[in-house]
């Protein structure tokens, strides 16, 4: 018994950071295919290329940790994403965005130099 309440506890701490549960390339292809909308298990089998109890597997996983939310529809349950970690992780990133832009930012302008250099030589009258 104890050795299912601490695989079961180590298991629920590892998932509780999103860029742990987003860390798996079959959680990935999942969000992938949810971002189309809500699609049932089998839909979801199908388009991912996952077998079915993996897709179950994560899917049980995106939904605790808040990515998933799911519907039920009569006998077929129905999986959505959540835009809530989506946007939490949107400002976890925002700050290192405003990094990259302003890096792109002056590659552009050391680009567009080098593009008004190239055509002010061009035009300069050879000897």
């Amino acid at each position: 018994m104890t050795t299912v309440y601490a695989a079961q506890y180590i298991y629920t701490e590892m998932q509780t950071d999103a860029f742990q549960t987003l860390a798996d390339p079959t959680r990935r292809r999942i969000v992938e295919v949810l971002c189309d909308g809500e699609q049932q298990v089998n839909d979801i089998v199908e388009q991912a290329g996952i077998h079915q109890s993996g897709v179950s597997r994560h899917l049980r996983i995106l939904h605790e940790t808040g990515f998933v939310s799911m519907r039920a529809d009569g006998q077929r349950r129905l999986y959505s994403l959540r835009p809530e970690p989506f946007r939490e992780l949107d400002g976890w990133l925002a700050k290192y965005r405003r990094l990259w832009q302003a890096r792109l930012d002056r590659l552009g302008a050391a680009l567009e130099e080098q593009r008004k250099r190239r055509r002010a030589s061009k035009k300069e009258p050879r000897h």
